[in-house]
């Protein structure tokens, strides 16, 4: 009984800096026991949000861009005699197709530890193979 009073989880550090334990390194907290646990702390580890944001920029201006290249993709097709909805279709199948292709690049830049594993990377080469093979089908028409 008379331990119990005594030590109330509480106890004073030594006075003599030659008895304090070491220091742990970065990222770990030392026991009572002195042993080394490793807690992640959740600081630098992943992408930010100014990281997501940057990478938003950028597909938006990308995709700014790709809309000019399906303008002019379309009006080339429709000048080689295509008929105009073919032309057009072509066209809108060509962004989808540079769309796809550079999402899965910015989200592979961004956070490559998540989105450049097999569940987000197969669906966006198939829809990129997929609108490639229309693409070429309706700019043959």
């Amino acid at each position: 009984m008379a331990d119990a009073q005594q030590n109330q989880g509480f106890s004073i550090p030594p006075a003599n800096p030659a008895q304090t334990p070491p220091p742990a390194a970065p990222g770990t907290t030392q026991t009572q026991l002195g042993l080394n646990v490793n807690i992640p702390t959740g600081g630098d580890d992943g992408p930010q949000a100014r990281d997501y944001a940057i990478g938003g920029g950028v597909l938006l201006v990308l995709l700014v861009a790709f809309f000019f290249a399906k303008n002019a993709y379309a009006n080339h097709l429709a000048a080689k005699r295509v008929a105009p909805g073919a032309a057009n279709a072509a066209g809108w199948w060509l962004f989808i197709f540079l769309t796809s292709l550079s999402t899965a690049s910015v989200l592979a830049v961004v956070n490559s530890a998540k989105f450049l594993s097999l569940i987000f990377m197969v669906p966006m080469g198939v829809v990129s193979i997929v609108a490639l093979v229309f693409m070429l089908m309706n700019g043959r028409r």
